[in-house]
């Protein structure tokens, strides 16, 4: 049997993804009801919730110590309020995010704005992966490409897919899956003026930024200084990177 990955993997060594298309596993009537009431009620709770398509995780394991093979599934974001039902079983989320270090050897954690579905909490920047179009594949460099584009939509930083490399995978709450990316190195001065020029466009279109600030830590204590929620891998995160000083 391949291992099953611990919570943080380190990829350096892993020289390719194996990427598999599967498909969603069947609702019994009773749970799918029971589905589409949690996120309804959950949508009357918070308006910005859209239940667009994405990509869940249905396994993730080692095949040899240098492929990753890793599951994914078309759904949509109501998928997971399977969470809330009792006795029914959710897929795992899946995501990318992106380390983006300071050429003095800080990493940049956002916090999500007041409108978001985690208004407060701590992170870095990324977001769920989308699927590719019907009767298409999902490849590595899509994900590659979809960690560049958070980059740029958050934080207004231009990278291009070659540029990231797969860091490292995070196994962390009700088993969602997350892909790290690492960016190359930026100067500190120009990290903040890419997020201001970001948040003042997309105030100017009238919405509110998905991120509404940034900090810049060396540590896991400098990140414990932030107030508000932490996703959980961040901590893991921050602690390799920075060697756990």
């Amino acid at each position: 049997m391949p291992e099953t990955l611990p919570s943080v993997v380190d990829l350096f060594d892993v020289e390719r993804l194996h990427l598999t298309e599967a498909e969603e596993p069947p609702l019994s009537p009773s749970d799918e009801a029971a589905r589409d009431r949690v996120w309804e009620k959950a949508v009357q709770a918070n308006p910005a919730l859209f239940d667009g398509p994405v990509v869940a995780c249905a396994g993730l394991q080692h095949t040899d110590p240098h492929v990753l093979r890793l599951s994914w599934v078309r759904v949509t974001y109501r998928h997971y309020a399977l969470r809330r039902v009792p006795g029914a079983t959710a897929l795992a989320s899946l995501f990318v995010n992106v380390v983006q270090p300071t050429d003095d050897g800080r990493v940049l954690t956002a916090r999500m704005s007041s409108s978001t579905a985690a208004p407060g909490r701590w992170q870095l920047p990324g977001g769920s992966v989308e699927p590719p179009q019907d009767g298409e594949g999902l490849e590595e460099l899509d994900l590659a490409g979809q960690a560049a584009r958070e980059l740029s939509e958050e934080l207004g930083l231009d990278a291009s897919a070659e540029a990231l490399r797969l860091w490292a995978v995070t196994r962390g709450e009700n088993g969602s899956v997350g892909l790290t990316y690492l960016a190359p190195a930026l100067p500190e001065s120009a990290v903040r003026a890419a997020f201001a020029a970001a948040a003042a466009a997309e105030r100017t279109q009238g919405r509110e930024p998905e991120l509404d600030a940034i900090a810049l830590v060396r540590s896991p204590q400098e990140l414990a200084g932030l107030s508000g929620p932490h996703a959980d891998y961040l901590e893991p995160i921050v602690r390799r990177f920075t060697g756990g000083r």
